[in-house]
């Protein structure tokens, strides 16, 4: 089992999220995750950095391995431009890079004007988008002309040896049985040991990987605090998180959770045995890496902690 970094772009500048990679790496973290937004969830979180410069920025910051979780090719970055951008990124981490994968939320995909596909068309775009990537890693010219996706003449020169592996994020079993079918591994922010072993079994056991995010804080009251103001969002029911269009709707549909029930989802504070306990959840659950977010400002004396007490307890 790995444990990794998840470092959320919605919430934190360029230089802190280089910051925390370093610091990551330093306590023991094994790999790191990224987000790849447009917007931000809420104002109050308040950043939104191109992935694509942050992935160079930690190739030359830390020796970590990386995963975009996750990227959605399909409608605000043409997938010809994101193969391109997914194989420099493997140059620059040789063996390192994993292109992580989804079908997006309208949040950031309606941003260019495009009307917001169903979710059945959504993972129609993302299975010619993922077959034309692979095409174009292959090296060679490319001429294509889908339901979705047009490639003239295109091809991408600066490659890595071997292409990125591509793993595909699924939250319900449609998107899990297609995780399973189309990707290298899986994605998901979700102890379901029921969808784990759906994709186990119908991918022949590829590997698989899931994020959480913690509010680390002196006491649980400020931890609570800190992720209802910043987060709160996380506790939308159902497909909300998919099909909300911009930072203002969430705040306006995030004021329906309440601070009990981020209180009740999320771990918060310093209490060690309640991280420890959360985690676990995870492991028992039979993933392959776990990947873990802070909350706020606490960074530092989260990952600090992590490395002294959290990540020890879990491998002993």
């Amino acid at each position: 089992m790995r444990f990794g970094y998840f470092l959320s772009t919605e919430e934190y500048t360029p230089a802190e999220l280089v910051e925390q990679a370093v610091m990551a790496e330093d306590a023991g973290f094994e790999a790191l995750w990224i987000s790849d937004h447009f917007h931000p969830w809420n104002d109050q979180q308040g950043q939104s950095p191109f992935v694509w410069s942050l992935i160079g920025a930690l190739s030359r910051a830390c020796s970590l391995p990386v995963t975009t979780a996750v990227t959605c090719p399909t409608m605000r970055i043409d997938p010809v431009i994101i193969a391109q951008a997914a194989a420099t990124s493997a140059v620059m981490l040789p063996g390192r890079f994993i292109l992580g994968v989804g079908t997006g939320e309208a949040l950031n995909e309606h941003v260019l004007g495009d009307a917001w596909p169903t979710h059945d068309v959504r993972l129609e775009m993302l299975e010619e988008a993922i077959e034309l990537m692979r095409e174009l890693w292959k090296g060679g010219f490319v001429n294509h002309r889908g339901r979705h996706y047009t490639a003239d003449t295109a091809r991408i020169y600066t490659l890595p040896d071997e292409p990125p592996p591509v793993y595909v994020s699924g939250f319900g079993p449609q998107a899990t049985d297609f995780a399973a079918r189309v990707g290298d591994g899986y994605i998901t922010t979700s102890a379901d040991t029921e969808l784990l072993g759906r994709f186990k079994d119908g991918s022949g056991g590829k590997p698989a990987q899931v994020g959480t995010k913690v509010s680390w804080a002196d006491t649980e009251d400020e931890g609570v605090e800190i992720a209802h103001r910043l987060w709160a969002n996380s506790g939308l029911p159902g497909e909300l998180s998919q099909v909300l269009p911009s930072p203002r709707h969430f705040e306006q549909a995030s004021e329906l959770v309440t601070k009990e029930q981020t209180r009740s989802s999320i771990t918060c504070g310093s209490d060690v045995d309640r991280h420890l306990a959360h985690l676990r959840t995870f492991v028992e659950a039979g993933f392959d890496e776990v990947y873990v977010a802070n909350m706020g400002p606490h960074y530092a004396d989260m990952i600090a902690a992590y490395g002294r007490d959290v990540l020890p307890a879990l491998r002993g």
